[in-house]
């Protein structure tokens, strides 16, 4: 991508370089963000930063020209009819997390690579990705995950002012395809892609074609 654009990849409050840092709602990373986020910008958030983009988005458009959300759910827990990640699962990470840190992350990534059919190497690229930063803060991880729980930005997607495209797996276990379906709905001005051999992290499962996505939704 950077062939193309120039890349910022942020660490978010709690992870990686910035785990010194900690923020426990979506407008206080958002405003950590903007202390160094360039203004008219292309924001792409994949899962939690999905959510942390398109709150950006809502609330300091000035800083977003287009959104752009992987494997991400404006609203991640299961409720009713709304598909999702099982509210009792979410509660025993939390529980878990506190328990054995290390075994919990190991779980997670685990967790978003299941039902890729490169679920192996995606789970080996995955960890290389984390170790090679410092570990997440784990206050900012029960955090991340008390915001999976509650946060619902549904019926907020219809004040989004500016260009949206939405990528998927659908093989996905966190973000099921019936969210993409449904947000057909909640959200007919935007663009929708499913990756078909995808499960939680097309960006690795299918590098090629996402690019491919990003670069053709940037540049009209």
């Amino acid at each position: 991508m950077s062939d193309h654009f120039r890349v910022h990849v942020v660490d978010l409050p709690g992870y990686g370089h910035s785990a010194e840092q900690h923020a426990a709602s979506l407008e206080e990373i958002a405003q950590a963000l903007l202390e160094h986020a360039p203004r008219n910008a292309i924001w792409v958030g994949w899962s939690l930063g999905g959510l942390v983009a398109t709150h950006m988005a809502l609330h300091h458009s000035d800083y977003v020209s287009k959104l752009v959300t992987v494997a991400s759910s404006p609203k991640f827990a299961a409720q009713g009819s709304w598909r999702g990640i099982q509210p009792d699962v979410l509660t025993a990470f939390t529980d878990q997390l506190v328990a054995d840190f290390q075994l919990t992350i190991e779980r997670f990534m685990a967790l978003q690579a299941m039902g890729s059919p490169s679920a192996r190497q995606d789970v080996k690229v995955l960890k290389q990705a984390v170790l090679s930063r410092p570990m997440p803060n784990p206050q900012s991880l029960l955090a991340g995950l008390t915001m999976l729980a509650e946060v619902d930005l549904r019926d907020e997607l219809q004040h989004i002012s500016v260009p949206m495209l939405r990528l998927y797996g659908r093989l996905d276990g966190l973000v099921p395809a019936k969210v993409a379906r449904d947000l057909n709905h909640l959200a007919p001005y935007s663009e929708a892609f499913m990756f078909d051999q995808s499960s939680h992290a097309p960006f690795m499962t299918e590098a090629e074609a996402f690019c491919q996505q990003l670069i053709e939704f940037a540049t009209r």
